[in-house]
C-alpha cells in the first residue's frame, strides 16, 4: 500500500523562452571561446551564460527568457503587435487563453536579456540596428526595462514599434520537475534573428553570450566545457535534427501538435 503523499506543493511560475536562430556566419568575430570554430552551412542559435551568482541556473548556458509578468497580459499591447497570424491558429489554441502574455513575455525577455528586439518599425520592416542612433536608443532601454522604470509597452509607444508575434512560433512546453527549488511552466518559442541585430549579454544576470550550432553546444557540454540544464540539453538534441534554419522554421510555422513535458512525481512505496 502506498504511503500518503504529503509533500508541500511548490508554486509554478509561468515563463517564456525564445530560441533565436540565424544562418551560420563563420566569418563574423566570435564573442567567446565556445564559438571559436564554426561549421560551414547550417544554423546557429543564441545562448547566454548566467552569472554564477544567480539563484537559478547559475553558471549555465540558456536561451533568452524568463517569467511572465502580470503586465504581459495587458490588452493594451494589441495596438502594438502584428499577429498572431491565421496560420498560427494552432499555436494560439495550444497556448490557451493566456496566449498574449506568453508572446509578450517572450519578446520582452529576449530584448532585456539579449538585446534582440523582435518587432517592426514604423515603416513595417523588422527593426534594424544598422542605424547607429537607433541601436544606441534601443540599447539604452535595456537597463530601465530590467529595473521596471520603463515597460515594453512604453518602448513600443515611444519608438512606434509593433511586436513581431507573427514571426515567433510556439514550439513546445516544459514543466520543471517536482522537488526543484524553483519550478517553471515554460513555453518555448522559435524565431529568426533580425539580420542586423547581433545580440549581447546584459553583464548583470548574464556574463557571456555566443552564437553556436546545436551540435557544437552538445559537444562542448559532453566535454564539460559548457554547462546546461537538462531541459536545455533536450531542446538542443531536438534542434540538432534540423539541418538548416529554413527546415527548422518551416517545421515551427507548420506545427499543429505541441510536445508537453511534465514532471513525474515519484511516490514512496511501502
Amino acid at each position: 500500500m502506498n504511503k500518503p503523499f504529503n509533500r508541500p506543493v511548490q508554486p509554478i511560475r509561468p515563463a517564456a523562452t525564445v530560441i533565436v536562430v540565424r544562418e551560420a556566419q563563420p566569418e563574423l568575430p566570435v564573442q567567446d571561446a565556445y564559438a571559436a570554430q564554426r561549421e560551414e552551412g547550417g544554423y546557429e542559435i543564441f545562448m547566454l551564460k548566467r552569472t554564477s551568482k544567480a539563484s537559478f541556473a547559475s553558471g549555465m548556458y540558456v536561451f533568452p527568457g524568463g517569467r511572465v509578468d502580470g503586465d504581459d497580459h495587458l490588452h493594451k499591447y494589441d495596438a502594438h503587435r502584428e499577429g498572431p497570424s491565421t496560420a498560427q491558429a494552432a499555436q494560439v489554441q495550444a497556448l490557451g487563453d493566456e496566449w498574449r502574455g506568453y508572446w509578450i513575455a517572450a519578446i520582452r525577455e529576449t530584448f532585456e536579456e539579449a538585446g534582440l528586439m523582435l518587432a517592426y518599425n514604423a515603416q513595417g520592416e523588422l527593426l534594424s540596428y544598422s542605424d547607429a542612433a537607433v541601436a544606441q536608443r534601443m540599447a539604452a532601454y535595456r537597463d530601465p526595462l530590467h529595473d521596471g522604470t520603463v515597460s515594453l509597452l512604453e518602448i513600443c509607444q515611444r519608438e512606434r514599434l509593433r511586436l513581431a508575434v507573427d514571426q515567433i512560433h510556439f514550439y513546445n512546453r516544459f514543466v520543471t520537475p517536482f522537488g526543484r527549488p524553483r519550478r517553471f511552466d515554460t513555453r518555448f518559442f522559435i524565431a529568426s534573428a533580425p539580420e542586423t541585430q547581433r545580440g549581447s549579454h546584459d553583464q548583470t544576470e548574464t556574463v557571456a553570450s555566443t552564437w553556436i550550432t546545436p551540435q557544437q553546444a552538445l559537444t562542448r557540454h559532453h566535454e564539460g566545457a559548457l554547462e546546461l540544464m537538462n531541459v536545455t540539453r533536450i531542446q538542443l538534441e531536438w534542434l540538432s535534427r534540423f539541418s538548416s534554419k529554413a527546415a527548422l522554421l518551416e517545421f515551427a510555422e507548420q506545427q499543429q501538435t505541441f510536445t508537453v513535458k511534465r514532471p513525474v512525481v515519484p511516490r514512496d512505496a511501502s
